[in-house]
């Protein structure tokens, strides 16, 4: 019988492509994204119901996912990152709420392969994990092919956060 790894473990994983709703989120995420995250979510089920209401098939609403592109030793009032959520790949536009800010589609590519970790417990306690799981990715062989991103499986309002932690990865070529 396999032994099943711990969710707060280092692991590599396959990760698909992903169509997403995106906004952009600019400066210290505890003091934007509340400004930001109405803009999302409301064309994210404006476009759910729209598919509801025309008797197509609908989707589930996932997690928030951002991506953080910047050194995380960048003060935080300085971040930029790009904060989504999943939509249909049939999706060609979304209806936008009026003085808002703008909703963009985007394919999100990870490469295939991603190393994740959960972090559960406050985000600003998450550098042990994100350390843990950058030396996973070097001990393992692998290089980092893309951005920190995160995952959000609780409200920053949850009693206890959980938070996927995760780096679309490349294996090291021998000689490079």
């Amino acid at each position: 019988m396999a032994t099943r790894r711990r969710p707060t473990e280092p692991h590599l994983a396959r990760k698909a492509r992903q169509k997403m709703a995106v906004v952009e989120a600019r400066g210290d995420p505890n003091e934007v994204l509340p400004q930001v995250l109405p803009a999302l979510y409301g064309c994210v089920y404006r476009l759910k119901f729209g598919l509801k209401k025309a008797g197509k098939t609908t989707f589930k609403v996932g997690s928030l996912i951002a991506r953080w592109p910047m050194s995380l030793d960048t003060p935080r009032q300085q971040w930029i990152g790009r904060v989504g959520l999943a939509i249909p790949a049939s999706t060609r536009s979304l209806e936008q709420s009026e003085g808002c800010q703008p909703v963009l589609i985007e394919t999100w590519d990870y490469g295939s392969l991603v190393a994740e970790i959960m972090h559960i417990g406050p985000y600003s306690t998450e550098r042990p994990a994100i350390d843990r799981l950058l030396t996973f990715i070097s001990a393992s062989g692998y290089e980092l092919a893309g951005v920190h991103e995160e995952e959000y499986l609780t409200s920053p309002n949850a009693k206890i956060q959980e938070t996927i932690i995760r780096y679309p990865v490349r294996k090291i070529k021998n000689g490079s």
